[in-house]
């Protein structure tokens, strides 16, 4: 027996019974049966209605399109905020039309027939005169200093000597007067007897007013080599190539652009890939020697230059002078064949 039985509101052919609903609650309309409202009236032809801020940055967003659309029609309520975007959106645009044309400009130049021109031909063009013939005016290179020798002073630390500046020291006593001395620094012990007497032995004596230069090399336990001309008032000058550098700018020695820029590349060529490098960096700095002397009797020009004498002692250092190529065993006879470059094969042995 059932618990309780409901009136049905459905007849058997789904016909929905009336219901008498209680007056005593207030009523509401029916949603489901609200009539549509009115469409709104379509804009007048080539008026384009836009009044959500958000539609006007879409429609900005798409660039010059875009901005086309807006312009080439009639805003119903203009924002004076969204004029004040259209106009930085085409300032904008208008920079980087700018741009692109002075790249254009800049790459039709880069591209010429003439920016892809061989540098030898300027290299054997630079007059530059023998090094044995110059001498430059050490007054202005280390400044004028009455009564005083310009001493160059340089530590180095003898489990790697700079070969580099053995070679340069060796080429200014030939254009100067030069005052040499070999200290060894507390620092360090037992520094072999070729490396002291690696500016040989010092048997003549004169007074130290008429040398024209003094060079001081100090075995000390440093990372690199360093070197100072003037101990109260520089900064040391630290690198081998660096020093190198500034030792071969004292024979006065001049340049054009290009061929300096290849001077210099070749002495950090030699010293960060050729002395410092992989396996793999030596044998491509091998090729590129190779292929550079298979053109000049030197590295850069027909003369001797400081990326010559760097080049050279990091072949010697490195082991690397056994596997060189043909081009590159000829240079470093002509090399060896000078007495700066001999004597410190001395220093090898």
């Amino acid at each position: 027996m059932p618990m309780y039985s409901v009136r049905p509101f459905h007849r058997a052919a789904g016909e929905v019974l009336a219901e008498h609903m209680p007056t005593c609650m207030y009523s509401l309309p029916n949603l489901h049966r609200r009539p549509a409202p009115a469409a709104a009236p379509l804009p007048p032809q080539g008026v384009l209605a836009v009044s959500s801020p958000r539609l006007v940055v879409e429609i900005l967003s798409r660039g010059r399109l875009g901005a086309e659309l807006l312009r080439n029609h009639r805003m119903e309520e203009v924002d004076p905020s969204l004029q004040a975007l259209e106009s930085r959106q085409e300032e904008i645009l208008k920079r980087l039309y700018e741009l692109k044309s002075a790249v254009d400009g800049l790459s039709k130049m880069i591209h010429t027939p003439d920016a892809d021109f061989d540098v030898t031909n300027i290299i054997q063009t630079d007059e530059c005169s023998p090094l044995t013939k110059n001498k430059a005016d050490l007054d202005l290179m280390l400044g004028k200093d009455y009564g005083a020798l310009k001493d160059i002073v340089i530590n180095a630390n003898p489990s790697q000597p700079p070969l580099s500046l053995l070679v340069l020291h060796s080429l200014l006593c030939e254009h100067y007067k030069v005052l040499s001395a070999v200290h060894t620094h507390s620092s360090v012990k037992g520094v072999p007897e070729n490396l002291l007497k690696c500016f040989g032995e010092q048997t003549t004596k004169q007074p130290r007013h008429e040398y024209q230069l003094g060079f001081t090399l100090i075995w000390k336990d440093v990372p690199k080599p360093q070197m100072k001309f003037s101990i109260q008032t520089m900064c040391p000058i630290e690198g081998e190539g660096n020093i190198a550098r500034f030792l071969f700018s004292l024979f006065g020695q001049k340049y054009n652009a290009v061929t300096s820029t290849l001077i210099d590349s070749w002495v950090d060529t030699a010293i960060f890939q050729l002395k410092e490098g992989s396996s793999k960096e030596k044998g491509a700095v091998l090729r590129s020697m190779n292929a550079a002397l298979g053109k000049t009797s030197w590295l850069v020009g027909s003369e001797l230059t400081v990326a010559d004498i760097v080049a050279w002692c990091a072949l010697q250092q490195t082991g690397s002078a056994n596997a060189a190529p043909a081009n590159v065993q000829k240079w470093m006879k002509s090399c060896e064949n000078l007495a700066p470059f001999s004597s410190v094969m001395k220093l090898l042995k």
